[in-house]
């Protein structure tokens, strides 16, 4: 029903705009003028409308289907009651005003609608309502302005001087389709102005609505609590994944099984409630927090997905919440005690170990916690200046921050040359005795291969902090690309590796693959969990955006109200509401 009420909005919407803009009889009456404008304009609202709530309709949004009730009803009223008044008026005049057919089908519509009703349960975001109005407020605002504006600039045009509220009356007016009684001298003047100021009224019914009704954004509402009882699980059970600690993102929700013995960190994106990893403490109450995560994914229509979990996650996911498993590709691990760089495969990695050894650099192992503030602070500061881009991409496998107050147990390594820090790596715990790759930056200045030196050296230093293992980047669809450079691979397994190959140049894929191959580490595949292929384009999307390889641009409403001088109109009003008692 969702899917087909989505549709049915959508063809509606259209051929209501078409019956909005679609010429008829000569109105030779003006008060038939005026009524016949009325249901033209109502046609071409009530058409633009049903077009942007049919998106809601198809996530099964409460508030697109209140939406769409109430804009059906109206587009009723307009095909019947106004349709009667109209031949009452001018019989001979107009053609028939009563459209049975539209009426009969907006009708038929608009009972299944309410019939249906409890197909609709999505909530929407709720800031989205007041951030709405005053999006909308701010338009109207600046539309009037900008149409006293124009009519001040065309004073000559004009066929009297007219006061200022004729002028704001006129504005009002054409901005949702009437006229008001400024008139300009040439009728090109009237149509040049009709045109502004209708499409200043189309543009803000347009955003008001798309913010209305636009996919809720979560702000991230882990608490302190959250986070504590995070800590305590990875405590217990923190071994059993690499990617756990970085659910202490700043940017994440927590969703609690009813036992408290598990939990799914995640974050909503276009529409996609996105997790990364397997859930967080005892794998027996993974199913209640998975359940309490499918829950809310339905009542807020929004699609669920795992990215980056282990094969034991996504066998449980897929049998909690009847979801679909893709292998995504290999997390890379290095066993310390079996590490070694003896041998001809580690020749590449040996020769480049000693060459920059050779140039004096050295490199240090610390626990957060075994470093001053200041100096944290001093590396921190050091590294930034050597990004590149403000945009720091990664989430799965990021926690996007260096020495937090919380994050003792994290492990900073260091390069310097000649007491220059040239090059950082940071890492997560991963239980009492792993390590898991976080921050990888070096001066772009410094020696070849200084990022496989401080692998290497991180890797010699590890067993003095208790570390057995050490987990290094996630390569993407390894295993294609190992496959298909093999001879006998088939045509398929073969395109499949040349388009990762095309990729690479935007996206670092075989890069990292290759990278990460250098080290002889073992491969633990990682698997995408999704409900299906229809929804596969949107949670690739909300990956990209959360891993920050696709930015959206943004707009500060806030700004252009300060630029407009708008919000010296919000204080004023502001300041006619109640006064606020001083507290004591």
């Amino acid at each position: 029903m969702p899917l087909i009420s989505g549709v049915l909005s959508f063809v509606l919407g259209i051929l209501y705009i078409v019956e909005g803009i679609s010429p008829g009889a000569q109105h030779r009456l003006h008060g038939v003028d005026y009524l016949g404008s009325v249901t033209r304009t109502a046609d071409i609202i009530i058409g633009l409308a049903l077009l942007m709530v049919s998106h809601g309709l198809r996530r099964r949004k409460r508030r697109a289907w209140g939406a769409a009730v109430v804009l059906l009803a109206i587009g009723l009223l307009s095909h019947t009651v106004l349709g009667l008044i109209l031949r009452q008026l001018a019989p001979h005049v107009l053609r028939p005003a009563i459209r049975p057919a539209a009426a009969v089908v907006t009708a038929v519509v608009l009972v299944a609608f309410i019939w249906f009703r409890r197909e609709f349960y999505a909530v929407g975001d709720r800031g989205s309502r007041w951030r709405a109005l005053w999006v909308l407020c701010y338009l109207v605002v600046a539309d009037v302005l900008i149409g006293l504006a124009y009519l001040a600039l065309s004073r000559n045009g004009l066929v009297g001087n007219y006061s200022p509220w004729d002028r704001i009356h006129t504005v009002v007016a054409n901005l949702v389709g009437f006229s008001g009684p400024v008139l300009f001298k040439s009728s090109t003047s009237t149509d040049h102005f009709n045109f502004f100021t209708s499409g200043l009224g189309v543009f803000t019914i347009v955003v008001a609505v798309l913010l209305l009704l636009r996919p809720a954004r979560r702000a991230s509402r882990m608490s302190g609590g959250d986070r504590e009882g995070i800590r305590q699980l990875l405590a217990k059970t923190g071994a059993q994944d690499s990617l756990g600690y970085f659910a202490l993102r700043n940017d994440k929700n927590v969703i609690w099984s009813p036992s408290g013995k598990a939990c799914v960190a995640y974050r909503v994106l276009s529409g996609v409630m996105l997790a990364s990893g397997d859930p967080i403490g005892d794998p027996e109450a993974w199913p209640g927090a998975i359940n309490k995560f499918l829950d809310e994914a339905a009542r807020h229509a929004w699609v669920p997905a795992v990215m980056g979990c282990s094969e034991l996650g996504a066998q449980v996911w897929c049998r909690e919440g009847d979801l679909t498993a893709l292998e995504l590709g290999d997390e890379a691990v290095v066993n310390v005690a079996d590490f070694t760089l003896e041998g001809r495969s580690m020749r590449n990695v040996r020769q480049m170990n000693t060459r920059v050894c050779k140039e004096g650099y050295k490199a240090e192992l610390r626990r957060v916690e075994d470093i001053p503030r200041d100096e944290i602070a001093r590396i921190t500061r050091q590294a930034d200046t050597w990004r590149g881009s403000p945009i720091e991409r990664g989430w799965s496998m990021a926690l996007g921050r260096v020495g937090g107050q919380y994050d003792g147990r994290c492990v900073i390594a260091t390069a310097c040359q000649n007491g220059e820090m040239r090059a950082l790596l940071h890492f997560v715990p991963w239980g009492d005795d792993g390590l898991s790759l976080d921050l990888m930056r070096r001066d772009r200045s410094a020696q070849a291969g200084l990022n496989d030196f401080m692998i290497v050296e991180a890797i010699k230093l590890a067993p003095a902090l208790g570390v057995k293992r050490i987990s290094l980047n996630f390569a993407v669809f390894r295993a294609a690309l190992e496959r298909g450079e093999r001879i006998g691979a088939g045509p398929v397994l073969r395109a499949w590796r040349w388009l990762l190959l095309f990729l690479s140049r935007w996206f670092q894929i075989e890069s990292l693959y290759k990278f990460n191959a250098k080290f002889g580490p073992d491969w633990v595949p990682r698997f995408l969990v999704f409900p299906g292929t229809r929804d596969a384009p949107r949670i690739g999307l909300a990956a990209l955006e959360a891993e920050a390889f696709v930015v959206w641009p943004t707009i500060d409403i806030r700004r252009i109200a300060r630029m407009l001088g708008l919000g010296r109109v919000r204080h004023w009003l502001r300041s006619l509401g109640p006064k606020k008692q001083p507290s004591c």
